[in-house]
């Protein structure tokens, strides 16, 4: 078993659908996301899975909602910060 191909943190995926809601490579580019993305991921809690239908199954839709919320807010922090480091 490999850790990088079998499991990965579920956070992940709702942080890169949200970028692409919000445009992110069209402002910013890679070096920015990549460092945005740490930012942003740093401050949410870990929830790895193996499969993504474990979720589809599996996760109450108040629980997406609210895994959802906590992204929206860690990535308008992060971006805060970043533009405030002059990282923008």
């Amino acid at each position: 078993m490999k850790i990088s191909d079998d499991i990965h943190n579920y956070y992940e995926k709702l942080v890169i659908q949200q970028f692409g809601l919000l445009k992110v490579e069209e402002k910013y580019d890679q070096d920015f996301i990549a460092d945005l993305t740490c930012v942003v991921l740093n401050q949410l809690p870990a929830r790895y899975i193996r499969h993504e239908v474990d979720m589809a199954f599996y996760l109450p839709a108040s629980d997406r909602f609210e895994m959802e919320n906590k992204v929206d807010i860690a990535i308008k922090k992060a971006l805060e910060f970043m533009e405030s480091q002059g990282k923008a």
